[in-house]
């Protein structure tokens, strides 16, 4: 069984330049170790990832930060002291140690410590931090359950950890500085306003796809099988899809005249975190059912709302 709880069985795979699947509270991650180009180089062959994409390096601790970057910015340090273990990446300066293909070149390292207790209890007995891009094909939904994974890869990967499903359910913010100015460079699980309230007005770089200096940056991302529409008018929208099977996305509220086996409502009491827990959940469910297109209701533009918009807009981009 692929799909598994034991530790030791893991670290043995990541000990002999192999990969697996591991849980985070923002998704489920491909994780190896930093130092395999054997295994980094896996990790991109099974995504089908661009080699121009960066990975976010996985610590155990906050001391272990030292390590990896360096001239890091007070506000840098703010922040680790605010959200870490958390869904918060930063993109730091990088020591040599880091190899250039973790980084896609780039002369900085994005850095975070996951606040899950089998990540941590995996990190902790590990000689070497590891990469996790999510576990997912390139530009796909992310995962955020075991069986996720699972359904992706299959006996690609000898072995799964079980985390249970993730409590974020997005990926981590990604924020970079340009001296003491912290940078927006991904939308995640901990909203603008929360990061501004540590260190003040942020600067928002969100999308680079020709080169982008932090991972996740891409303009397709997070996509359904099915077409995905972000629209502020529904009812209205049906039109522009005749004979087409349907499904719905929805914040607070069903659709009274669509059937309830065709929609999803991310959070009956109108909170953004547990919409923002959700939503990857509810994309998978909705995608296995076969719709033609899964038009999704876009959210209020602030706080998670935000990170919420990001994701369904990259998921309806077509190349």
């Amino acid at each position: 069984m692929m799909i598994s709880t034991d530790l030791k069985k893991a670290i043995a795979v990541l000990n002999n330049d192999d990969i697996i699947g591991f849980p985070t509270e923002t998704v489920y991650g491909l994780a190896g170790n930093i130092f395999s180009e054997t295994a980094i180089k896996k990790i991109y062959q099974l995504k089908k990832r661009p080699l121009f994409n960066p990975l976010i390096v996985h610590i155990k601790s906050i001391e272990g930060l030292d390590n990896i970057a360096r001239d890091i910015p007070t506000s840098a340090q703010k922040l680790a002291k605010t959200f870490w273990p958390g869904p918060l990446t930063l993109l730091l300066k990088k020591k040599e140690i880091i190899p250039d293909y973790i980084t896609s070149g780039n002369k900085t390292v994005a850095v975070r410590i996951p606040n899950h207790a089998v990540a941590l209890a995996l990190l902790q007995q590990l000689e070497f931090p590891l990469a996790a891009p999510s576990a997912n094909p390139y530009t796909r939904i992310s995962p955020t359950s075991a069986k996720h994974v699972e359904d992706y890869f299959g006996k690609q990967l000898k072995v799964i950890l079980d985390g249970g499903h993730c409590k974020s359910g997005v990926e981590s913010t990604i924020i970079g500085f340009d001296g003491e100015q912290p940078i927006v460079y991904r939308y995640g699980a901990i909203s603008q306003e929360d990061i501004e309230a540590v260190v003040g007005k942020v600067k928002i770089i969100n999308k680079n796809e020709k080169k982008p200096e932090a991972p996740g940056m891409a303009l397709k991302h997070y996509a359904p099988r099915s077409l995905l529409h972000l629209t502020d008018h529904i009812l209205d929208d049906l039109k522009l899809f005749p004979n087409k099977k349907i499904g719905f996305l929805l914040f607070n509220k069903a659709l009274a005249s669509v059937n309830e086996d065709h929609q999803i409502v991310l959070s009956a009491s109108a909170d953004l975190k547990e919409a923002t827990k959700n939503l990857y959940a509810a994309l998978h469910k909705l995608d296995s059912k076969g719709f033609d297109v899964i038009i999704a209701e876009r959210f209020p533009n602030n706080n998670l709302g935000k990170t919420i918009n990001d994701r369904l807009e990259r998921a309806m981009v077509k190349v």
